[in-house]
């Protein structure tokens, strides 16, 4: 392997964390620093046997390096965040369709104008922070995990998105998020782009959001968040979350959320689906309109977790969030906070009716510490089409996950997934899938 690129990577976070360092630096700004560098070495098969998209089988090396400064002394405490991101093509990207015509684009590595694979990519992301109290705003490269916009990481390097936050703990049991995303990085991409959601091929720039994470109770967790994606929509969501300690290692979580989400802007005036503004799949002239609500229960006991849930969305419109896919910049996938989105499908169409079961085993209770099997199956039904509300769809996932526990290569976790995804959805078009990831993650502290 060439080292170059990864020492180019530290080089670039270093001296970034470096410019904001004063002359003589202070001690929590310097003492609590940290650092460590995350690898992940993925093995991808993804096989869609709709029509001729063919199979691609691909192999890279990702490099992640996180440095987290500490803050300045003072009232107001100043510091700066570094993250910088090398992708390695070991094989595999772009490769001919079925029918030997095009090149088709893999998902783990950028791609030439000719549909090549690209042999590396790197990205450098930086995030200025001041901290008051118990008050802290961030500004720069930002990797939110909240209800209303997740960072995709599900493939070698995670997405990144730009803009600036809030986050307040000044209240007991309460903390308040708010802020504005600018700009979105995708996760096999080094281009900037604007946002929009699947379908939408018009980007916007303001991304705005707030809200809060109430622990009511040591057992409750009430939660409410606002978000408007400009011209596109605006997201109402409201959460709780109830864990019911029944005994000795036996549980019983209940999870509810529930999703409003309207037009707003150039989508709410669309004419029809020539609107650069519109959403993916079946909707009124390509408006959004859309209600999601979701309940899953997991029982706990021992080494035992098995999940049950149910899923809704209203026929209006498909269920959206942030989704860069169709804005030709390299930003495509996205996560969405739903208890349906698994590794090859989100279950959010318009209509669909989804019921799920999640079994997981910890075989430590067996004397396997660090080892975990799981199995999935998800089916969605009544999917709203132009003239019917009888598309159905189904996956089935399978993982296996090991965490070295001692010796040389401790910590290092080995996993495996398995995904099989069936629909007879009329505009999907991607109907048939089946997956395959090896995945080899290691995070090597530094400082």
């Amino acid at each position: 392997m060439d080292i170059k690129p990864l020492a180019r990577m530290i080089a670039l976070s270093a001296a970034g964390v470096a410019l904001v360092a004063p002359s003589v630096a202070q001690a929590d700004f310097v003492n609590d620093t940290k650092a460590d560098l995350q690898m992940r070495n993925l093995y991808f098969d993804h096989d869609n046997r709709q029509g001729n998209s063919g199979q691609h089988k691909e192999w890279g090396q990702g490099f992640v390096l996180n440095v987290q400064s500490g803050f300045t002394e003072g009232t107001v405490g100043f510091g700066l965040d570094a993250v910088a991101m090398l992708g390695l093509r070991l094989d595999g990207g772009g490769k001919e369709d079925k029918a030997g015509q095009t090149r088709q684009p893999g998902q783990l590595f950028p791609t030439k104008s000719n549909g090549k694979a690209r042999s590396e990519y790197s990205k450098l992301g930086l995030t200025a922070k001041m901290r008051v109290s118990e008050t802290e705003a961030r500004v720069g490269t930002l990797q939110p995990k909240l209800p209303i916009l997740i960072n995709n990481d599900g493939r070698l390097l995670p997405q990144m998105f730009e803009g600036g936050q809030i986050t307040s703990k000044e209240i007991d049991n309460l903390t308040l998020t708010g802020g504005l995303i600018n700009h979105a990085v995708g996760r096999s991409s080094t281009n900037r782009s604007g946002l929009a959601v699947a379908g939408g091929s018009a980007e916007s720039n303001k991304f705005w959001f707030a809200g809060g994470d109430w622990q009511a109770m040591p057992d409750l967790k009430a939660q409410y968040y606002f978000a408007k994606l400009e011209d596109y929509y605006k997201q109402n969501f409201l959460g709780l979350n109830h864990n019911w300690e029944l005994g000795e290692k036996r549980s019983l979580n209940t999870d509810l959320r529930y999703f409003r989400t309207r037009a707003t802007g150039a989508n709410d005036k669309a004419l029809g689906f020539q609107n650069k503004h519109t959403v993916g799949g079946y909707s009124k002239n390509g408006k959004i309109d859309n209600n999601t609500w979701s309940l899953a229960f997991t029982y706990k006991m021992d080494a035992h977790a098995l999940m049950l849930g149910h899923q809704r969305v209203s026929t209006g419109s498909n269920f959206v969030q942030l989704n860069q896919g169709s804005t030709d910049e390299g930003a495509g996938g996205a996560s969405l906070y739903l208890h349906t989105d698994r590794l090859a499908n989100s279950f959010n169409k318009a209509g669909e009716r989804t019921t799920f079961v999640d079994y997981t085993y910890d075989f430590a209770d067996l004397g396997v510490p660090g080892l975990k099997a799981g199995a999935a199956y998800l089916r969605g039904s009544n999917i709203q089409a132009k003239n019917s509300s009888t598309e159905k769809e189904w996956e089935r996932d399978l993982r296996l996950d090991y965490t070295v526990q001692e010796g040389t290569f401790k910590n290092v976790t080995l996993s495996y997934r398995n995904a099989t995804f069936r629909s007879n959805a009329k505009r999907d078009k991607v109907s048939n899938i089946d997956q395959n990831r090896v995945i080899v993650n290691y995070t090597l502290p530094l400082m």
